[in-house]
């Protein structure tokens, strides 16, 4: 990611989001989970996805912000408020996240 020119405060930021979505992958998509990474224009990009059951209630991630005390749920929240976009696919057949964060606003 750091290669592709991201760097500073926005590179850790789409490390915690893909890591959560990774996670995310692995606990609820049957344990296994696919990811793609690539550079699109001045973007970088990151796919996550999973052969799970999909997501029983499918909301808008962006309004659904968990309870301080909920001590899980915090995953798709915190990958869409940590990148640029966000952009969730769910059925029975998995579920895919994408996000991007814009490699221009890095810091020098």
């Amino acid at each position: 990611m750091r290669e592709a020119g991201l760097t500073g405060e926005r590179l850790d930021d789409f490390v915690l989001a893909v890591n959560e979505l990774l996670t995310n992958a692995v606990r609820h998509g049957g344990g296994l989970g696919r990811v793609a990474l690539w550079r699109q224009d001045l973007d970088l990009v990151c796919e996550v996805s999973d052969s799970g059951a999909g997501l029983a209630e499918p909301r808008p991630v962006t309004q659904v912000r968990p309870a301080a005390d909920q001590p899980g749920g915090w995953g798709l929240w915190l990958a869409q408020e940590l990148t640029d976009s966000f952009q969730l696919s769910t059925g029975v057949d998995g579920t895919t996240v994408r996000v991007t964060s814009r490699v221009s606003l890095s810091e020098s």
